[in-house]
């Protein structure tokens, strides 16, 4: 069909520009070799603190901030509440109730839900950390390497692995430094699986899937 080429191709050329190889054990690694953790956090009403309160907050959260030395993404999720798994609890609900006035109860109460979130268009928010762990690359143009005999070491899948769990390491030590720097300020946070994350991913890169079910067969590697 004609532009079916095109269209391969622009896609081809779409997933060049995601940076993301794989996530793997909840670690999302880059092209580059980087590693990212994605940690999610609490909330906390800041508007419904003393004045006093507010100040102790703003004081933990700088000298956070002031004890790390490396970056951190503080990122934040809005997006349109999905109320389809509560309405397929309810709709489970109806079916299984025996009663005839409960189950006009529950029915009227699904429509209710239904017509409520649609007028009132709500919206969830969520807060993310995300930390970064670069390995540190050493260039072996010209160097050490290039006076073997037989060129570069191939890297045999067990001292990758080896490779990445020490990495990993590095990572986890990162983020236990946040966590305990934000507990201080009251926000509890907890890292994102491998499915959590990819279904995070999924959604940034496919903002126009938002109630659409999400793909996950051959979507990463555990």
């Amino acid at each position: 069909m004609p532009g079916t080429e095109t269209t391969r191709s622009n896609t081809r050329s779409t997933q060049e520009f995601v940076p993301i190889s794989e996530v793997r054990d909840g670690v999302v690694r880059l092209k580059d070799g980087g590693l990212r953790a994605v940690l999610l956090a609490s909330s906390l009403n800041f508007a419904l603190k003393s004045e006093d309160e507010q100040t102790a907050f703003i004081i933990q959260f700088q000298n956070f901030l002031n004890s790390l030395d490396f970056s951190v993404q503080i990122f934040v999720q809005s997006r349109m509440l999905d109320i389809r798994p509560y309405v397929a609890t309810l709709e489970a609900a109806y079916k299984e109730q025996l009663d005839d006035l409960m189950r006009i109860q529950i029915r009227e109460y699904i429509e209710f839900i239904k017509s409520f979130t649609e007028a009132a268009n709500i919206m969830t928010k969520n807060f993310f950390v995300v930390v970064p762990y670069s390995p540190a690359t050493l260039s072996t143009k010209g160097g050490a390497s290039a006076l073997l005999p037989f060129g570069k070491k191939k890297v045999n899948a067990e001292e990758q692995n080896r490779t990445f769990e020490e990495q990993v390491t590095q990572l986890e030590q990162r983020i236990a430094i946040v966590q305990q720097g934000l507990v201080r300020t009251g926000v509890r946070t907890v890292q994102l699986g491998t499915e959590e994350a990819i279904e995070l991913l999924y959604k940034m890169f496919n903002p126009g899937e938002e109630g659409k079910p999400m793909p996950l067969a051959g979507a990463a590697e555990k």
